[in-house]
């Protein structure tokens, strides 16, 4: 197959091109700093000589958009935005310039789009969506992508949690400050924790991919999410750690000041099930917490 991955240099680009080239696909980036040959320079919101790559392409994956561990000021929150719309645009606009259009597009999403929820498990059909700055990101982010319907495209929002992996993430952070004897409970630690072993989310694209009846809204995350307590206290156990300190609410505000951060990307509780890749027959390699620490630890 013929792969585009827009924005791909970051951990879930790196490990998608690693993945689909060893299966003996060509993949190709579109990045602003290109460095191999296999990279295409492009701004994330202009057309370029990029779009002529995407003629005749099996797979276009967009993952584009600026990270949103930072500070919300106005600033970050503008350009978080901007990265997020202006991408899914000038891609929709080089897609209808196609004769022929990619077969599918998978554009990046965010399980942060349901609202905070330590009950209710949300699923694509039964997820509540809620009205804040990160969830009101995520659907505008959607709305764009779906608004314009090209039949000979299949289109995929990915709404990912948490991806765990040693090259990259939020993963590599939590080994640290628990070898450092910070691996306590953050706030309450009731807060729900939805992730994906990176592995996981490498096959599910490819499962998407080569399911044609799969489309529109996909939950790609483990279909055991737990609170962070246990989710904290499991790693110290994998890791042979014996204690951790807690950081309690006030400590991680006066910490994510210093980081650079926000205390959302810790506290809320993301309580998400992937039930259309359940029933279609996806089956995870790490469908629950221990296995995916025994692998990565």
């Amino acid at each position: 197959m013929k792969i585009i991955i827009a924005a791909g240099t970051g951990f879930l680009g790196k490990n998608l091109e690693k993945y689909f080239t060893e299966k003996g696909n060509q993949v190709y980036i579109l990045t602003r700093n290109p460095k191999r040959k296999n990279e295409i320079r492009w701004d994330a919101k202009t057309l370029g000589e990029w779009k002529n790559l995407l003629e005749g392409s099996d797979v276009l994956i967009n993952l584009a958009g600026k990270s949103v561990d930072c500070r919300y000021t106005e600033k970050n929150k503008r350009e978080i935005y901007d990265s997020r719309i202006n991408s899914t645009k000038v891609l929709q606009q080089a897609v209808d310039n196609c004769i022929n259009k990619p077969k599918i597009w998978l554009n990046a999403s965010s399980a942060t789009i349901y609202v905070y929820s330590e009950k209710h498990l949300n699923t694509e059909e039964n997820g509540i969506i809620g009205d804040d700055f990160s969830m009101n990101i995520c659907k505008s982010w959607e709305e764009e992508f779906f608004k314009t319907k090209n039949p000979d495209t299949r289109k995929v929002a990915l709404r990912t949690s948490i991806v765990l992996g040693n090259n990259g993430g939020a993963f590599t952070k939590l080994k640290m400050i628990t070898k450092l004897g910070l691996g306590g409970k953050q706030g309450r630690g009731n807060q729900n924790v939805s992730w994906i072993h990176i592995d996981d989310f490498c096959r599910a694209v490819e499962w998407i991919i080569e399911n044609e009846d799969i489309s529109g809204k996909i939950n790609v995350t483990a279909p055991n999410p737990l609170n962070n307590e246990e989710f904290m206290r499991k790693l110290r156990k994998e890791m042979k750690i014996l204690f951790g300190l807690n950081a309690a609410v006030w400590q991680l505000e006066i910490a994510s000041v210093f980081l650079k951060t926000e205390t959302e990307l810790l506290l809320k509780s993301r309580n998400v099930y992937p039930e259309k890749l359940i029933i279609n027959g996806f089956k995870f390699s790490y469908p629950d917490i221990e296995t995916a620490f025994k692998n990565l630890v």
